[in-house]
């Protein structure tokens, strides 16, 4: 009686295993890449440079610097403004290079992965 599924002699064929050890490398390239860019700090800034945002890959704020310029009690919402669009710049670059990086490693255009 012939067994049902796997392959004969429970080795895989030649072709399969390759995958198997294409599919591994590019699994630890990955990982590398994700490592990689969660350590990368990436800059943002607003206001002509009033406002500076540092995040790592990890989409994680690591600072936020104002320059005495932008700090008025009577018009907090344009001191608000920039903070949001220079985290915003930040997160966009993090962004562009996670594409990048996973996007090289996956043999995909970036932005489709």
């Amino acid at each position: 009686m012939a067994k049902r599924g796997g392959f004969p002699g429970g080795a895989m064929p030649g072709n399969m295993a390759n995958l198997m050890k294409q599919a591994q490398r590019m699994q630890r390239q990955m990982e590398e890449g994700r490592k990689e860019l969660e350590s990368t700090e990436f800059n943002g800034s607003a206001g002509g440079g009033v406002v500076q945002v540092t995040v790592n890959g990890a989409r994680d704020v690591l600072s936020i610097t104002l320059d005495k310029d932008i700090v008025d009690p009577d018009d907090v919402e344009t001191l608000q403004d920039s903070i949001l669009a220079a985290i915003k710049d930040a997160m966009d670059k993090a962004d562009a290079a996670g594409e990048q990086i996973m996007g090289g490693l996956n043999g995909m255009p970036p932005g489709l992965f």
